[in-house]
This record gives C-alpha cells, structure tokens and sequence, in this order.
C-alpha cells in the first residue's frame, strides 16, 4: 500500500491525541508531530508528560532503595551511589567525606527546623536530627519513606511526596506536627536530587516554593549539583573512561552521551535567571565540593546556598576587598592563602582549580578548605567559570545579591542540560503508537517524529 495511502488517514488520528498540538506526514512515510506544551508544564500541576518523566525516577528510586544493595548500616545505605565511569559503588570512605561535608554545610547556617526534599535513605536526616529542634524529609520512594519512619528517630516526620509537593496538605501537617502549628522551617534542603529533574521550568516551580515556605532570613539549599558547564569536561572523561586510548570520533561521541543523558545539569547563572524579579531578597553563595578524593562527585558538582530575606545580607562594616589569587610556585598555599585573608573582610579570587587546570598557580578546592583550617572562611566556585575558585573570609561576605551575581556577566558554558526533551521524543512516539492501534487496528503504525520545541510540525 503506498505511504500516502497508509499515513493520510493515520495523521488525522494522531492529530486528534490530546498530548498533539500539530501534525503532518513527511514524503516517506512518517509523521512529524509536535507535543503539545500542556504536557510538558511544570506547574502549578505537572503535564502528563513531565508527570511521567517524574514518576520514572520515582520508580527507579524505590527500585533501588527496596533492593538496599549499598546499606551498611540504618544510618549508611549508600543504594545508588554508583561511579559513572565503572558502575561500581562509590568508596565508602569518599561518601564519609560527601556526607560530611554536606552535613558541615547545612549546620553552617545554623538551622533550628529543617525541611529536606528529597531525603532519600536518611543520610542526612540520620546526622542532621540529632542538632536540630525539628527535621521533616519527603521523598517520593515510599520504600524510603516508610524504612524512615520506622526509625524512629525523635523530632522527626517522613512524608511521601514530589518536589513539587513542598506546600501540599501533607508536607504540611507533617510540619505542624514536629515544628509545631504554622511554624515554618529555618532551611529547606534539596540535596543531590536535583539530577532527576526534567528540566529548568520544573527547577524553577519548585525553588519558587522552596522560598515560600522557608521562614524570613532562613537558607535554601541547593547541594551536590551537576554543574552544566563542566559537562563537555564530564563526558570527554567518561568516554576516555570507558575505551582508554580510543580518541577516534571522541568529540562526536562525547556530543552523543549528552545528548542522551538522561538527568539535569545547570549553572549558577540559571538559578540567578530565576530568582531575579522576584518578591523576596535573595542573596547567594556558590559552593565548591571540597573533598579529598579526584572523582566526579568533587570535580563536576557544586552546591548554592541561597539566604532569604532582609536578614540575609552581610553586616560588617568595613567594604569587602576583592584580592586577585597571587600565589607563586613553591610558596605554601597555606601561607599564601592566610596572609591574603589577613585583613578581613576579604574575597580571593580566580584561583585556578587543580582538578580542572594545570599550571603552577592551581590548587584542589580541599588544598583550600586544608589550608582555611579554623577560620570563619569558605571555599567558593566563581559563579560563571566553574574552573576557577575563590575564597572569603569571613564565611558570610561569600553571599551576593541576585542584581550583582547579574551584573558580573555571562557563563562560560550552557546554562542547562535538560533531560525533558529528550524523554519526549522517545516517550511521545510510544504513546502515539499505541493510540493508532487503538484507533486503526491491522495497520502497521508508522514512524513517529517529534519536531524540535522551536519547530513547527505544519508544513
């Protein structure tokens, strides 16, 4: 039967498909399609679509916790926590280290009520607790949840419930129940779980209540982020990885990997897009991951930490002094660094990472953080070349305004990877597949298209 023949009517079918905006067969028989935005909607409810790119990692998630292949104990299950390159579970003693860090983060703002979307096993909930006057975690695994709450871990309440689900009924009688009525947190965590989220818009709804719920001069966390602009860097080590030697084709391949990735990478320049127009005062502090260990998890990700309100800002009287990173071969790093920290306050600057650069001046973020010691310092990522660092002291000058992160210019690379798109042109066609059968039962569906977001599928 010829093509036209067979496709004609099978366009007006998917056509007619609710998720379908536009439709169209090409000359050799296929149909270009183009979705229809509702189905990709981040908020105030999710399409059906972006629903279901959820609802897959929620899956995975609850998979993986049920099978608690990496538990080492009820307050160390490291399921999931996999290396890139290999498959193979993660060092302990480096996710020791993670979860340290991590845990030195959050109480570094000196949280009394945290609310930790996306808790997952408890790593956080289980050192986190014990410091705090009240801890509520979500997670959409209800394996996780319900292993949680049988913890029994005092000041606590576990709730199942998406990213998106911060201000829902639920989450927020947990929090009457543990902060007391109407008593909002002092932080919302979100740590290590931005990754399975489909796309920039989603990031956006959910920060968005984050901020609304968090209380006036509380902290919002964003941690263990795949920053977008190391991502080119991430792939290129993948691939070289995986086939050792074998550089034909490298640049295509790595470009390939990408494409396919399947989880969220963005920069800090992304969220500063978001934030800006917004009704409450933001300030913002970009985090480098300061461990020991050379792997993925040190030199690829990031955290922010974002003050809200009008107690936010830094009070110090004197200005804060920008000092250019001045350290010479053979000078102690250590020496070099406390002798620029002297005169506080202070923010040194554009301090090559040695994980990312060679060169005689590049320094790993934990020479840094070794080198700060005891002082009221931290170790900072420059917000719009994730291969440089920075240091201020004290801790709270490392806090910029939305309009001045603006003001200092553009990324060096992507804003965002996202994944959404992706999921849409395999999922949709499977979709539109399935309804022909449905409607045109006998004939052989033909190959489904969907057109690029900016491309119309009309001829």
């Amino acid at each position: 039967m010829p093509a036209e023949a067979t496709t004609d009517p099978m366009v007006a079918h998917v056509a007619e498909h609710p998720w379908v905006a536009e439709a169209r067969a090409t000359p050799d028989g296929a149909i270009i399609v183009r979705a229809d935005p509702a189905v990709t909607t981040a908020g105030p409810r999710p399409g059906p679509l972006l629903q279901e790119h959820l609802d897959h990692w929620a899956e995975v998630y609850d998979w993986v916790y049920q099978d608690a292949a990496g538990r080492h104990a009820d307050d160390l299950d490291l399921s999931g926590w996999r290396a890139s390159d290999t498959g193979l579970p993660l060092p302990t003693e480096h996710m020791r280290e993670w979860l340290a860090c991590t845990v030195g983060l959050v109480l570094g703002q000196r949280p009394e009520r945290i609310l930790e979307v996306g808790c997952g096993t408890g790593l956080l909930a289980h050192r986190l607790h014990p410091h705090l006057n009240g801890y509520v975690g979500t997670d959409v695994a209800p394996a996780a949840v319900h292993r949680l709450g049988r913890a029994g871990l005092p000041r606590t309440a576990f709730v199942q419930a998406a990213a998106h689900e911060t201000s829902g009924a639920g989450v927020r009688a947990a929090m009457d129940a543990v902060f007391g009525p109407d008593v909002a947190p002092d932080c919302v965590l979100l740590n290590s779980v931005t990754q399975c989220f489909p796309g920039l818009d989603y990031l956006a709804t959910v920060l968005r209540q984050a901020l609304g719920t968090v209380a006036d001069g509380g902290t919002v966390i964003v941690g263990d982020i795949r920053h977008s602009g190391l991502l080119t860097e991430h792939f290129t080590w993948l691939e070289q990885s995986r086939e050792p030697g074998h550089e034909t084709d490298l640049q295509a391949r790595v470009r390939a990997a990408i494409s396919a990735d399947e989880e969220l990478s963005f920069s800090p320049s992304a969220v500063v897009s978001m934030l800006a127009g917004q009704d409450w005062p933001v300030r913002m502090s970009v985090r480098a991951r300061t461990m020991e260990d050379n792997t993925e998890l040190t030199r690829y990700r990031y955290d922010l930490v974002l003050h809200v309100g009008a107690e936010s800002s830094f009070d110090g009287e004197a200005p804060v002094r920008a000092v250019p990173w001045s350290h010479q071969p053979g000078e102690d790093v250590a020496a070099t660094l406390r002798a620029a920290l002297a005169d506080q306050p202070v923010v040194v600057s554009g301090i090559p990472n040695a994980l990312l650069n060679d060169g005689p001046a590049a320094v790993t973020p934990y020479a840094l953080r070794q080198a700060v010691g005891e002082l009221d310092a931290v170790v900072l990522l420059d917000p719009y070349d994730p291969r440089l660092l920075a240091v201020a002291a004290p801790a709270a000058c490392g806090f910029l305004t939305v309009d001045a992160l603006s003001a200092l210019g553009g990324a060096t690379g992507p804003e965002a990877h996202e994944p959404l798109a992706g999921f849409v042109r395999r999922r949709l066609p499977e979709v539109l597949r399935d309804h022909l059968r449905r409607r045109a039962p006998g004939l052989r569906p033909p190959r489904i298209v969907v057109a690029d977001a900016d491309d119309r599928a009309t001829p």
